[in-house]
């Protein structure tokens, strides 16, 4: 079992975390954001955190639905835009922003996968076509088309999908073919259709809806999508990626899920991924199954 954290990264910085909270740097901006895995006590006093931080996140009635635990409102404790580019190295941009829920449009912890995709469509020399499900922002599709893979970009929402659009060509590239579609309904037409992938990128929700209602409930549907799936991946050089966000979800499990919906052989490899702060405190955020042929 494997435990990956972000190498050195100048536009990205988990400064502190505990007591539900965790101290982040995105670029030039500071911000506390919350984050329940982190229910130890916090390295530096509250005051110094207020201090620092630009913005922060107060959990409660925001502009999300009732109820939902992310939902809330930015409260900007220093000067600062509602949006702003960050870098990761020389392979991406991605534009942040300051969404109705506590998320930016990045999840700094994947950036060990975008590598592991970046490796594994260069070493294919422009020969991979790859389809990244769930894609939300576009790290890993930016990371797959920055190595010159071909990328079915794949998505329910319509705004996430501008917001892609809109990192790739901040990162300088072209070429993602974009879908708007429920990605089980695709993923069983690409089967029907007899197409195949060198790569496949899943990173499913816990829930979710399609762009037509259909609904999506991790614990119903993932092992059938995997499935299917593995229709799609070509039977040699190619490779598969998927992260689990979702609490009770372990790399164990995550690891015999591909297993079982993959069986083709190959190099099956499983983990963690988290971020370390300052102090050294390491905050588990995802677990991921990888397989290569």
């Amino acid at each position: 079992m494997q435990l990956l954290s972000p190498g050195l990264w100048n536009d990205y910085q988990l400064i502190d975390c505990g007591e539900g909270e965790k101290l982040e740097r995105f670029g030039p901006y500071l911000l506390i954001r919350p984050e329940p895995k982190a229910f130890w006590a916090k390295s530096m006093p509250n005051d110094e955190w207020l201090h620092r931080a630009h913005i922060r996140f107060v959990p409660g009635a925001g502009f999300g639905r009732a109820g939902k635990e992310d939902s809330g409102t930015w409260e900007k404790l220093k000067k600062v835009p509602d949006q702003w580019v960050i870098s990761y190295g020389k392979l991406f941009k991605m534009r942040l922003g300051l969404t109705a829920f506590k998320h930016v449009g990045i999840f700094p912890e994947q950036a060990p996968n975008w590598d592991y995709i970046y490796e594994n469509s260069a070493r294919l020399q422009g020969k991979a076509n790859v389809l990244n499900l769930f894609a939300y922002t576009g790290g890993a599709s930016l990371a797959a088309r920055a190595a010159g893979a071909e990328v079915v970009h794949l998505d329910a929402v319509r705004q996430v999908l501008t917001w892609s659009r809109e990192n790739m060509e901040l990162s300088g590239m072209s070429g993602i073919r974009w879908i708007l579609e429920d990605a089980f309904k695709f993923v069983k037409r690409e089967v029907r259709r007899g197409n195949t992938y060198r790569g496949i990128i899943l990173d499913p929700p816990a829930y979710g809806h399609g762009p037509e209602g259909e609904r999506w409930k991790l614990d119903d549907c993932l092992f059938s999508l995997l499935v299917e799936c593995a229709k799609l991946l070509a039977p040699a050089d190619s490779f598969m990626v998927l992260n689990l966000y979702s609490n009770g979800y372990s790399a164990l499990l995550a690891d015999t899920l591909a297993r079982q919906a993959f069986p083709a052989g190959g190099a099956y490899t499983f983990g963690e991924l988290y971020l370390e702060d300052t102090f050294g405190k390491r905050l588990p955020l995802s677990v991921f199954s990888r397989l290569n042929l």
